[in-house]
Order: C-alpha cells, then sequence, then structure tokens
C-alpha cells in the first residue's frame, strides 16, 4: 500500500483520520509506524497529504492529517475491453488503475461466455474495491469511470461513435497467429506513444470475429499489432498501454 486512501466516513474531524479495518492490519504488520510517524494519505476523488500518527493501537491508529497536493494528472485514455475472465477482471481493474486508464467500458463479445455477465465480480461494491486497491498501489486517488456494455451492436454503433470523439482509436488484432491468418485479418500498424486522446479495444481470448473487426473498423479505430506472439488479455492490456504511454 503506498498511499492509505479515506473517505469522509473515516475522519472524527476535519483534520483527523481513524483507520480500524484492513489498513489497520497493513500498518501493524507491514509499515510498523510509531507516534510521529508520517504516512503518505490521501480522500477518495480529491488531495493527497500526509497523515502523522498521534494515536496507535491493536484496534486503531488516529492520524492528523494534511493534503496538500493534487493526484498525479492522468492522460485521455478509453479502455474498451471484451469482459474477460472473473479471476482475471480483478487483476485487470487494478492494473488499469495504476496505468493511469480514465475510463474502462466492459463490453460482450461472440466469444466472451454469457455466463461471465453474472459473476458478482461485476457488482459495484466488487468493481470499487478493486479500483481502491489499485489506487493504492499507484499513489492516486482518482479512479477510472467504469460502465458496462453487454451487448455488442448497441455499443458500437450507439456509444463508441460519442466515445470516439476528438480521440485516435485503435484495436489489438494481430495480421497473424502461429497456425495461418487471424479471422478477419486486415492490414494493421505498430503501436507508438502518444500524448493524444486515444481509446484502445482488446478482445477476448481468442480474439474478436470478422464482423466485430468490421463494425470496429467502421466505428473509426485502427489494427494494431502487439507482435508476433499470443498473448492473454491481460498481458495484452499491459503491453499496448505500455507501448502507447509516452
Amino acid at each position: 500500500m503506498n498511499l492509505i486512501t479515506f473517505t469522509s466516513e473515516d475522519l472524527i474531524a476535519p483534520d483527523t483520520l481513524v483507520l480500524r479495518d484492513r489498513r489497520l492490519q497493513h500498518l501493524l504488520t507491514v509499515n510498523r509506524p510509531e507516534i510521529g510517524s508520517l504516512l503518505k494519505v490521501g480522500e477518495l476523488g480529491g488531495m493527497i497529504g500526509q497523515g502523522e500518527i498521534i494515536a496507535l493501537s491493536p484496534e486503531q491508529a488516529t492520524l492528523r492529517i494534511r493534503l496538500d497536493t493534487p493526484p498525479p494528472p492522468k492522460r485521455e485514455m478509453v479502455l474498451v475491453l471484451a469482459l474477460p475472465r472473473p479471476k482475471m477482471l480483478k487483476r485487470i481493474l487494478q492494473m488499469v488503475v495504476t496505468l493511469g486508464v480514465t475510463e474502462l467500458v466492459l463490453i460482450n463479445s461472440f466469444r466472451v461466455e454469457k455466463s461471465f455477465w453474472q459473476s458478482p465480480w461485476l457488482s459495484e461494491a466488487a468493481i470499487a474495491e478493486q479500483l481502491r486497491l489499485g489506487l493504492e498501489q499507484a499513489g492516486d486517488t482518482v479512479a477510472p469511470r467504469v460502465t458496462l456494455a453487454p451487448r455488442f451492436k448497441p455499443f458500437v454503433e450507439d456509444d463508441l461513435p460519442a466515445l470516439m470523439q476528438g480521440r485516435q482509436g485503435w484495436v489489438a488484432h494481430p495480421a497473424k497467429q502461429a497456425n495461418g491468418p487471424q479471422e478477419g485479418s486486415a492490414e494493421t500498424r505498430r503501436l507508438s506513444p502518444s500524448t493524444k486522446p486515444t481509446l484502445l479495444a482488446i478482445g477476448p481470448e481468442g480474439g474478436f470475429i470478422a464482423y466485430e473487426i468490421e463494425k470496429l473498423q467502421a466505428a473509426g479505430l485502427i489494427c494494431c499489432d502487439l507482435g508476433p506472439r499470443i498473448l492473454r488479455v491481460e498481458t495484452a492490456v499491459a503491453v499496448a498501454l505500455g507501448q502507447l504511454l509516452p
């Protein structure tokens, strides 16, 4: 935990923070602070600063806080991601926070199993928990917006054009696989660092089908190739976002 995040519910006074949950256990077992120790704190959705421990026990930690620094800036990056397996989704949610994505849209695809959409990990509380863990790792307080689009065609036709306004759009889609041409093969380009507002679409395991690629291209997305190796979704997300970072 590189940042202790909190909300107004954790405050007993405007400048006094009390921790009693997993954050306290992390402090006691990992940080092992003493009275007077200074720790980095940040209000969710707000400013970052320091907290001085003024009382400490196995039951709670009390910190006097001072917030004076804005959260780290983000680039305008929208990630459109075919809904991955629930266990993988947890890791990806934290990853997109640490890489500074501003918006995540989870969409349906032909190769996405229907059961994934019934996963408890898609609940608002479960998503918020993983985003918060990502914020604590990244030292940030502002989580990306997360939306669900369980119907592919309405999303591409109705919602994607608005998301593409003022953005450069990419869809990760290899030109070839080890056993021959990729379904719906199209001319691809390599990603390169950019400071422009960007939208990146990444498909499910096995990739988008030809129909989906055609619809995404019609919306203005350019096919990009992440290299000759076949990547898992979470690896593709990390590689693609890493290549786009300036």
